[in-house]
């Protein structure tokens, strides 16, 4: 192995490890706000409030640096050779520098005047309390845009050079200070707050004081992202100043982005508007369901986040490779390959979630404020999101299947398409049969899934060199036989399940649904294993030749 081959290697598996680290404690965040605000109305709020500037993050700042600023930097890298040409580089990171801060200060002023009509998009307009404490909420985190658009151009500096851990560890921090802040700030507001109030403490001005500690938290985070990165960026020699606007918007560079960035916003809008429309159907339904829905995607999340994006990131170069070289009956047997390894995975994890959701939610979120009834509400939610994983992980082969052969259009039509049906399913749940849950949403979510999967198989069948046919039969078949085995490996789990949970209920929380949780995955692994041996599972042959190898 070479030494640039190693390097990259090691880059590789350190973000890869990074980014375990942050999902891990994305989800002790959200544990942290079910522990402060369970399903309540200011869990509510405080979720509507982080989307709002969330949401244009990921619209502008990651798309911008992903897909305009960093390939513009890196081309401006390879003519770097001369002086002049140092210079010109200089010259365009201050001018994204000075537009970048420039316009996403306008949009956080006027996001800021304009909140109190914002908010009333989410949420049932007869509750004015409400509506007042979230319009606090999102001022508060309104400027997280600014900050966090700054660290993605630090960002965005490093990655262009080839180092990424410093950013890579970034969300690591940003996690770690929303908890420590929640729990520091919290305690102190109340009493703050109690003081002016003749000393009353009750459960509702816990709550609000918490939402608002998690708010400075999030903004806290956000500066602490962009400062970190700083020395790193400072260290690879390349300088930055703020600009004039004039000289901001005529530079090259700059213009070179805006060009980039806004065909490629119009296929983002679409995917992020799901959020958006989901959580403003989901606020008007009822308290706790826009809290609800979020616990529940936190856990999916994290089972996505630690086997499907690693398998899709690791596919991509190999299928480019095999896509410019033409193989493609290789490219073939690697598709469907991968397609059946993630079926290998969620689906049986979907069969054993659907079995112990309830131990699951509990185990991981139930404390304080999180009751038996928030266990309850964001059951109903995970059980149809997890009933979709299958079809989320799928996508996340079948795109870089398109993004191999330089096909962007197809994934973005697909995506839009799978939109249109969340959106008119959603929408039908909640106007037509609202049950007060957020299982209707959930459930439209999923069957969205599956709509942007089939798009997705249809548009593949374009490509003639495919034998699409093979790939479609392929999956579809292992997917039926390990539907067929998980409900085989469920039978045993089910009923020792009904027996462990009298015997450890009243131990805690750790151990109550712990143990139980522990030896039911055991069971449940052990008796899946053997029938894949008894049937003599090919992708397991696979995965066993190849750690072998190792």
């Amino acid at each position: 192995m070479s030494k640039k081959s190693g390097s990259l290697l090691s880059a590789g598996l350190s973000l890869s490890f990074f980014t375990l680290c942050s999902r891990i404690l994305g989800l002790v965040r959200e544990m942290t706000k079910a522990a402060f605000l369970g399903t309540s109305k200011y869990a509510d709020a405080f979720g509507i409030a982080f989307m709002i500037p969330n949401l244009l993050r990921r619209l502008f700042a990651e798309n911008a640096i992903s897909v305009a600023f960093i390939p513009t930097f890196k081309g401006l890298l390879e003519e770097s050779e001369s002086i002049e040409g140092r210079q010109t580089i200089r010259e365009f990171l201050s001018a994204t520098l000075t537009l970048i801060t420039f316009l996403t200060t306008c949009v956080v002023l006027l996001g800021i005047l304009i909140t109190p009509f914002i908010v009333k998009i989410f949420l049932d307009s007869g509750d004015s309390a409400l509506i007042a404490e979230t319009t606090v909420l999102t001022r508060i985190m309104f400027p997280y845009l600014v900050v966090i658009s700054i660290a993605a151009f630090f960002q965005g500096i490093l990655n262009g050079v080839k180092i990424f851990s410093p950013s890579g560890f970034t969300p690591v921090l940003f996690n770690s200070v929303v908890i420590a802040a929640t729990y520091i700030l919290t305690p102190l507001l109340i009493n703050h707050f109690a003081a002016g109030s003749d000393g009353v403490i009750d459960s509702e001005l816990k709550a609000r004081m918490a939402a608002r500690a998690m708010s400075i938290g999030v903004i806290s985070g956000g500066c602490v992202q962009a400062l970190f990165q700083l020395p790193f960026v400072l260290k690879t020699g390349w300088t930055f100043h703020f600009t004039t606007l004039k000289k901001a918007f005529s530079n090259s560079g700059t213009r070179r982005v805006m060009k980039l960035i806004v065909p490629t916003i119009i296929g983002m809008a679409a995917y992020q508007l799901n959020d958006v429309v989901s959580t403003a159907l989901a606020g008007k339904a009822g308290t706790g369901i826009v809290s609800s829905l979020q616990y529940s995607l936190r856990l999916q999340e994290l089972i996505l986040g630690i086997f499907a994006v690693s398998i899709g990131t690791v596919i991509l170069p190999d299928l480019s490779g095999l896509a410019k070289k033409e193989l493609w009956e290789d490219f073939n047997s690697m598709l469907i390959q991968a397609s059946k390894i993630m079926a290998l995975i969620s689906i049986p994890v979907t069969f054993f979630s659907l079995i112990c959701g309830t131990e699951i939610i509990s185990l991981v979120y139930k404390s304080k404020r999180f009751t038996d009834e928030s266990v309850q509400l964001t059951l109903y939610a995970f059980r149809w999101h997890i009933a979709g994983l299958f079809f989320i992980a799928l996508n996340r082969i079948i795109s870089p299947a398109f993004y191999a052969q330089g096909n962007t259009k197809s994934p973005t039509i697909a995506g839009i398409f799978g939109f249109a049906v969340n959106i008119a399913l959603a929408f039908a749940v909640v106007t037509l049969r609202n049950d007060g849950t957020g299982s209707g949403i959930a459930l439209a979510l999923s069957i969205a899934s599956f709509a942007n999967t089939a798009a997705l198989f249809i548009f593949l069948r374009k490509n003639k060199n495919l034998n699409v046919k093979a790939v479609t039969l392929g999956t579809v078949l292992y997917a039926l036989k390990l539907v067929l085995l998980s409900i085989a490996a469920s039978v045993p789990v089910y009923f020792v399940r009904k027996a462990l949970l009298p015997v450890f209920e009243n131990h805690g929380r750790l151990i109550g649904f712990g143990i139980p949780l522990f030896i039911c995955a055991v069971l449940f692994a052990a008796a899946g294993i053997i029938l894949l041996v008894i049937t003599k599972d090919e992708i397991v042959k696979v995965i066993i030749n190849k750690l072998r190898r190792r």
